[in-house]
């Protein structure tokens, strides 16, 4: 192989990755939309004291995070907007429609709604 064509090669590799990479990044930055039951990062699916939404605000109440059920998935919500936590403490235990940038295990909140 002719030394100039594996340069050719290696830099073409070079930016197919840094491409893919930059797009990956790009995409988790995009804001989702999600549904799912409001829990609490204490609890999570596992309610210990009451009914779901009394044991939601109870351990929120002592430092939990509120989170989102779904499914298998547990995501914690990520948001200091006193409306938005309004919102989460009037649903704690239903049903709900979050949108937001999800990283990983976690939602950046824009915006919470019941779920229809």
């Amino acid at each position: 192989m002719h030394l100039g064509s594996t340069r050719t090669i290696l830099n073409l590799t070079f930016i197919t990755l840094v491409v893919l990479f930059v797009a990956g990044f790009a995409s988790a930055n995009e804001k989702q939309t999600l549904s799912g039951t409001v829990s609490d990062s204490m609890c999570n699916t596992q309610h210990m004291g009451g009914t779901p939404a009394d044991c939601t605000r109870n351990c929120i109440g002592h430092g939990a995070k509120y989170t989102l059920v779904v499914g298998e998935k547990v995501y914690s919500l990520n948001t200091t907007d006193k409306a938005l936590l309004a919102v989460l403490d009037k649903e704690a235990g239903k049903n709900v429609t979050v949108t937001g940038s999800v990283n990983g295990v976690g939602v950046d909140v824009s915006s919470v709604v019941p779920a229809k």
